[in-house]
């Protein structure tokens, strides 16, 4: 009998020969973990740093596979019609599980019916960036100079309703600043042109900005957790700027098809946990000041639908559509 998705769904075990040994051999095979962006991102950090610990806790290859592009609903869309047997995942993010639902009503896919959460994996700080010949040394010259040459500068983002392009929109409604997004197929690709100059501000993760802010490269003006972060001690928050209560963080996390047995589930989110717990990832979130999560599926269910209650309203008032 070939197993689809449909089968492992609606069919009562009994017809399904040896399903109940396959899911208690979970992991048969290697397990492909899609990430919705190109190369170069935090994201790809994310599942990267997760994924070399789950390999070695599994015995089984957890590879990432990379598929960026139309934000994120094509590498959605190929995960929910993915068999529904722990060997096909995918990283969630703040993007695709709370925003585009808001803002692409016609997915051909329902995020809340068609993918069982796992686990959330990390909350990654928001930093905002400039390249250095803007003509501002710090975020109120900077909110001050595009306030006074509105559209005149453009922001590069992952894509549409990548956590950097939500930042940035909501940093616009905040301040009454004009500023155009230029959408790119990931941090990667929009990172480039950053450094080039072609685009002259971005809102991205601590981990793919921090060594070109180090070199000199990018010039950081803010951040977006209530919080300063240590790696980063002299960079304000936009709360601190006469922003009350302005907050954005990115924030990753696991995802499988709908239909996946819950002692799957449960097995993946407890090596993910273990696999945060891990000194190489501990060591490398805190270098990142990105917080590890780990937590029941549950839980990060319940998390999700409150990023959606929030980005819905967010999206609303600041008029979010895609570029």
């Amino acid at each position: 009998m070939t197993l689809t998705r449909r089968t492992a769904m609606s069919a009562p075990i009994a017809l399904l020969p040896g399903w109940a040994a396959a899911q208690a051999a979970w992991p048969r095979q290697s397990v492909r973990f899609v990430v919705p962006f190109a190369p170069g991102g935090t994201s790809e950090i994310v599942a990267r740093t997760v994924a070399h610990e789950l390999t070695k806790q599994l015995g089984q290859t957890v590879f990432v596979d990379n598929k960026g592009g139309g934000a994120g609903l094509p590498a959605m869309t190929e995960v929910a019609k993915a068999v529904p047997d722990g060997h096909t995942i995918i990283l969630g993010h703040v993007g695709s599980l709370a925003v585009n639902p808001y803002i692409f009503p016609n997915q051909p896919y329902d995020v809340n019916k068609d993918f069982v959460p796992v686990t959330l994996l990390a909350k990654v700080p928001n930093l905002f960036v400039i390249h250095p010949d803007v003509p501002a040394k710090d975020f109120k010259e900077f909110v001050a100079y595009v306030r006074k040459n509105p559209g005149q500068l453009n922001y590069g983002s992952a894509g549409n309703a990548s956590a950097g392009h939500l930042a940035m929109e909501y940093l616009k409604l905040v301040t009454g600043m004009f500023i155009t997004h230029i959408p790119y197929r990931g941090t990667g690709p929009q990172l480039t042109d950053l450094l080039a100059g072609r685009t002259q501000a971005s809102s991205a993760g601590l981990p793919a900005l921090l060594p070109h802010i180090r070199s000199g490269k990018l010039r950081a003006i803010a951040v977006g957790t209530p919080q300063r972060l240590p790696a980063l001690p002299d960079v304000p928050t936009v709360a601190e700027m006469g922003f009350k209560d302005f907050e954005t963080s990115q924030w990753y996390g696991i995802l499988a098809p709908a239909g996946t047995p819950r002692d799957i589930v449960k097995r993946l989110q407890e090596e993910s946990y273990k696999a945060l717990k891990s000194n190489s990832v501990t060591e490398r979130f805190a270098s990142d000041s990105a917080v590890g999560g780990g937590g029941p599926p549950e839980e990060f269910a319940a998390f999700i639908a409150q990023q959606q209650k929030i980005w819905k309203e967010i999206v609303s008032r600041a008029g979010i559509k895609p570029d």
